[in-house]
């Protein structure tokens, strides 16, 4: 009896030290991960947006668990294939097995659980991320234009806000470097792309149209992109939790320059984001250009309405 409770002993004391030894052998690992690969090596940092650290959770959970259950597969053919390997004396076929009723069970609702589990996830996170600020927690309302081949920013005012609004910004397409000899180099001249100002820390919501053909909203560290659709209005909201400069490209193929789409996201304290809007005022940018600067005012099944310009009456 004693010799049989010192063995469970033993055995507890190797499982203890089986765990710890993992357990250090995983710490070890994790703290030698980078912050982009404890970010599943997807755009950005952790504590860009808090979309984007959302997306950035669901998808390194999601490859865990399928790593796991990988790894489980492979033991189990690995295990299969040394146990039931044929021996040295052995002829012919082995033993057939016509079924295996706990395996079959297995390999059939796990993969129901799995897929049932990734969709509720997928549903809740894009609850989430697709439900925009009501007025009241409102900061900051801009109006995002999409057009061939660049953008049009509307900084809206919003009641009650700390940030200035009521202005305008219509960006050009994306301009290559030349040489001295006046041949491109093949590099884009940065300081010309479209900015988006947005202050730190605010509650910001985008109101995303497009001016001509269906484009994307799209800046990779936010781990985010929403279509711009003629006609149609779709809304992001996010908190911008780093300053920075980031870069934003269309995701959608529409046209000839597709590729020169480009424009970058400043990511600014209140103070320089209210600057800046002071600014474009001084510019004479009051107001905003809306959707009666749409190429394409009588698209069928649209509710854009037609207006004609002066310029284009005479």
């Amino acid at each position: 009896m004693r010799l049989l409770e010192r063995s469970n002993v033993r055995k507890n004391h190797r499982k203890k030290w089986t765990a710890l030894s993992l357990s250090g052998v995983l710490a070890l690992v994790l703290s030698g991960c980078t912050a982009q690969e404890l970010n599943g090596y997807m755009p950005g940092l952790p504590g860009t947006t808090d979309v984007g650290d959302m997306t950035a959770t669901f998808w390194v959970n999601s490859w865990v668990i399928l790593l796991a259950i990988g790894f489980f597969v492979w033991g189990l053919i690995i295990w299969a294939t040394v146990v039931y390997r044929r021996r040295k004396n052995e002829t012919g076929l082995p033993v057939q097995m016509r079924y295996h009723m706990p395996i079959e069970m297995l390999f059939t609702i796990l993969p129901i659980v799995l897929v049932g589990g990734f969709f509720a996830f997928t549903a809740r996170d894009q609850a989430i991320i697709e439900d925009n600020y009501s007025a009241e927690d409102l900061d900051v309302h801009i109006e995002v234009y999409g057009k061939q081949w660049a953008w049009d920013f509307n900084y809206l005012d919003v009641e009650g806000s700390q940030y200035d609004g009521g202005v305008f910004y219509q960006g050009v397409q994306a301009v290559e470097l030349r040489d001295a000899e006046g041949k491109t180099t093949g590099e884009i001249d940065y300081g010309q792309l479209p900015k988006l100002y947005v202050p730190v820390g605010a509650n910001v919501t985008l109101d995303l149209k497009s001016r001509d053909v269906a484009h994307s909203f799209w800046v990779p560290e936010f781990n985010y992109k929403e279509d711009t659709i003629p006609g149609k209005t779709n809304q992001f909201s996010f908190v911008a939790e780093r300053e920075g400069t980031y870069m934003g490209k269309c995701a959608e193929l529409c046209g000839e320059f597709h590729s020169m789409m480009l424009f970058q996201v400043e990511v600014v304290s209140e103070a320089e984001y209210n600057d800046y809007i002071q600014s474009l005022r001084d510019q004479g940018n009051d107001g905003a250009r809306g959707d009666d600067y749409n190429r394409e005012l009588d698209n069928p099944g649209t509710s854009v309405p037609v207006i004609q310009h002066e310029e284009e009456e005479h």
